[in-house]
């Protein structure tokens, strides 16, 4: 490992100790001064498999700042399912509760709104908590000539979420775009989002390897995005559109559409890719938010389940150093490495 690296895991893990002595025991540790574009967080790649968790906010409960959910939209039944790989079936450990007291209980295999509520009720029982941060993998993608587009998405995160959510609009403020808002660092602390939701989309698997399907969610949610602003309607957005994949310079040129460019500052990609070669500084110093996935991937590689405690951390710290601002991994048994908060860069 280069040496100007080896240092700066050694600075950041000294940082994160002292950001650590603000923690409860199994939640992440918060400074309270800054924003969340400038700290970095752990959390969990399909937090919803009931292999890993009987129920999803054991997920939470085990520290994880950051649960993925995978979503197909079923078009007969106009439910978004939850599953890896179930089009038409919910497989996952997300349940039907009304309230704090009934997210451990009950039948699971539920859809997304009922994940959702899931979420919300575990911050109503922890209101210091957060922010969460959920990731949607759409598998197969938007369906909007079926109604079930950017819209309907929206209704349904705004149904189960609704106050609990920071907003695209809460970032941008009075700024233009997305992308002004966030260079401002319009971010705020992580103490003012204590209680929330931050949701953001990525194109699904299936989509991508679907050859007729030549409008993916990126570019769908972000133009959506775009025109709700045009319109004076962009309150009702619930979501942050991400750009998926690893790549130097700037990824969003590679969207033809130039004028949806400002509407992306949520970047999510390969951790191994990222640290191989990609100016990350570029991130951290526009303030977007950065998540790294496949964490346990990093020369040298670790186990993707169940790494030495000591690992884990250490390659967090040095992710966080290479400005992430979510770590990705699976590591559903190490509550001691979900829960850690350290500053970023």
């Amino acid at each position: 490992m280069p040496f100007h690296r080896t240092i700066r895991r050694a600075v950041t893990a000294v940082a994160a100790t002292a950001l650590a002595a603000t923690a409860w025991p199994g939640a992440p540790a918060r400074s309270d001064a800054a924003s969340v574009a400038q700290t970095t967080v752990v959390g969990l790649h399909n937090a919803y498999n009931p292999a890993d968790f009987p129920y999803l906010a054991q997920a939470l409960d085990a520290g994880a700042s950051m649960i993925e959910l995978d979503a197909w939209d079923d078009i007969f039944t106009r439910e978004w399912k939850v599953s890896h790989d179930k089009p038409t079936s919910n497989d996952n450990n997300c349940v039907d509760a009304s309230s704090s007291a009934g997210i451990y209980s009950g039948s699971a295999n539920k859809d997304l709104g009922s994940c959702l509520d899931d979420i919300k009720y575990w911050l109503a029982a922890h209101p210091t908590q957060g922010p969460v941060f959920v990731k949607v993998e759409l598998k197969a993608g938007f369906q909007n000539n079926y109604g079930m587009g950017p819209s309907a998405f929206d209704a349904e995160v705004n149904s189960h979420l609704g106050n609990a959510l920071f907003r695209p609009a809460d970032l941008l403020g009075s700024h233009a775009t997305l992308d002004d808002a966030a260079k401002a660092n319009a971010w705020p602390s992580r103490s003012a989002l204590a209680g929330k939701v931050i949701v953001y989309v990525i194109p699904g698997t299936v989509e991508l390897g679907n050859p007729t399907d030549t409008l993916h969610t990126d570019v769908e949610y972000a133009t959506y995005l775009k025109n709700l602003k045009a319109a004076g309607n962009v309150r009702t957005a619930t979501t942050f559109p991400a750009v998926l994949g690893a790549l130097t310079g700037d990824p969003r040129e590679q969207y033809t559409d130039a004028s949806i460019r400002p509407w992306f500052v949520v970047f999510d990609g390969d951790a191994a890719t990222y640290v191989a070669g990609v100016d990350t500084s570029w991130y951290d110093t526009n303030h977007y938010l950065l998540t790294m996935t496949d964490a346990h991937n990093v020369p040298p590689a670790l186990s993707d389940t169940d790494p030495p405690v000591a690992d884990a951390k250490d390659r967090v710290a040095e992710l966080a150093g290479d400005h992430a601002s979510v770590v990705s991994c699976d590591w559903y048994g190490l509550p001691s490495v979900l829960s850690e908060t350290l500053p970023r860069g």
